[in-house]
């Protein structure tokens, strides 16, 4: 498959799919943090127009959409709106299969409910932090590494404690392996038997 990761600049989950055998790009106006295919660009451009692509896994900025910074919406009502309408434009992408990826968002409202609300505790990760998911002829993905809770190991994502300061919002919007791990893998599989599991 071809597959294109939107606004990824870690290149975690495009080297997911690569190891997985399949032709994977991130795409973001900031360059890769790892060496690989990496175009440097606005991702509706690389959405629309650097197809054909079979899968889109898409991460759009999430600062004035996320329920937890609710506080700080006043005022930047322009802004939202604006990160709303790029966020639709990448699920309206002509692509066949497409993953919106956000934490809890005014996208619930906006646009609807999520087809799936995942947590890093699922898939190998001692860290709880909610992650929507809006699916596109895409199969909700399976836990493959779920974590006890056991001496408070859970706890709120260390992305999520990190101190205030100009990289946090990069450190926060990472993806974890496992999670990219489990998309590379799970959603490999041919589209009809991808489809019958949705059915």
């Amino acid at each position: 498959m071809r597959v294109l990761v939107a606004c990824e600049f870690s290149g975690i989950a495009r080297d997911a799919f690569m190891a997985a055998g399949h032709e994977a790009y991130s795409c973001d106006l900031l360059p890769t943090e790892r060496p690989g295919p990496h175009m440097r660009e606005d991702a509706i451009v690389a959405a629309y127009e650097r197809g054909p692509w079979d899968m889109m896994i898409a991460h759009p900025p999430c600062t004035v959409m996320a329920v937890s910074g609710a506080r700080w919406w006043e005022g930047r009502e322009k802004e939202q709106l604006a990160a709303i309408r790029f966020a639709m434009g990448l699920a309206c992408a002509p692509i066949q299969r497409i993953c919106i990826e956000n934490p809890v968002s005014i996208l619930s409202t906006a646009w609807r409910e999520p087809d799936q609300i995942i947590q890093p505790w699922q898939f190998g990760h001692e860290e709880t932090k909610t992650t929507c998911l809006w699916l596109k002829n895409l199969p909700p993905l399976a836990p493959t590494k779920v974590m006890e809770k056991r001496n408070g190991n859970l706890t709120a994502s260390g992305q999520n404690k990190l101190s205030p300061g100009p990289d946090r919002w990069k450190e926060r919007s990472r993806t974890y392996e496992g999670i990219a791990l489990a998309m590379a893998t799970q959603w490999s599989r041919p589209l009809a038997s991808q489809l019958e599991l949705i059915a």
